[in-house]
């Protein structure tokens, strides 16, 4: 088989989050082969048992290969699961800390996930409001600035309780952020995007899309509970 050119990120990796949809032709052990076989040094693939209607599984799937990613939700696909929703980004470092040590970069660019003890699980998209009366792209870069260094301060409350990955998508899917969330227990999520929307930088300028929400484990966990109940 021909194999396709390599495509990477410049900088950082690729992520794609998938959430799909159990059919009566999902195979359990296919299910899990495909998240072991896209899985490597380099890959990783986070598997989370989902709440609601929305959808019934979720993979996070990031590294630098962009066709290793690509493959993981054609094998899911092949193994009876449907997609219902996606989203596609890149790890980053955000422009409002350019002189970031490299020690605090590098967590941002090549994260290790899942974080040891956190199985509460949440996903949500993300964008700046563009609108006349509240257009976060009008305003200088000094006063973005520390609106969001207000907004990570509130953030940063809630050290060892929320692991917290954002990852950017501007130009690849329809908001500009992901924000990945983790977390020992279910209510410090809640807590934590309650308490920063009332930040300015959310408040005015915040912008959200669908949340999906569910509990992190190991693909084979994940697979038996949501797939045998």
């Amino acid at each position: 088989m021909t194999q396709p050119h390599y495509v990477s990120t410049s900088v950082g990796w690729g992520v794609l989050h998938l959430f799909c949809k159990v059919t009566d032709t999902t195979d359990e052990q296919r299910v899990i082969a495909a998240v072991k076989e896209v899985q490597d040094g380099d890959h990783q693939v986070l598997c989370v048992a989902l709440f609601g209607h929305k959808a019934d599984i979720g993979f996070m799937a990031l590294g630098p290969d962009l066709w290793r990613l690509r493959s993981l939700q054609s094998k899911l696909q092949q193994a009876g699961l449907v997609v219902a929703d996606s989203y596609v980004s890149m790890t980053e470092t955000s422009e409002y800390a350019p002189d970031l040590p490299e020690e605090m970069k590098m967590p941002r660019l090549h994260p290790e996930l899942p974080p040891e003890g956190k199985h509460a699980f949440c996903f949500y998209p993300m964008s700046k409001r563009r609108e006349e009366q509240g257009n976060w792209y009008t305003l200088e870069y000094e006063t973005r600035r520390e609106l969001m260094y207000e907004h990570g301060k509130s953030g940063r409350n809630f050290r060892g309780r929320i692991l917290q990955v954002v990852t950017g998508s501007t130009g690849v899917d329809d908001y500009e952020w992901g924000v990945t969330l983790f977390a020992e227990h279910l209510d410090d999520l809640k807590e934590v995007v309650y308490t920063m929307r009332y930040d300015e930088a959310s408040a005015i300028y915040g912008e959200f899309g669908a949340f999906y929400t569910g509990l992190l484990d190991e693909v084979e966990i994940v697979a038996q509970q949501v797939l045998n109940g």
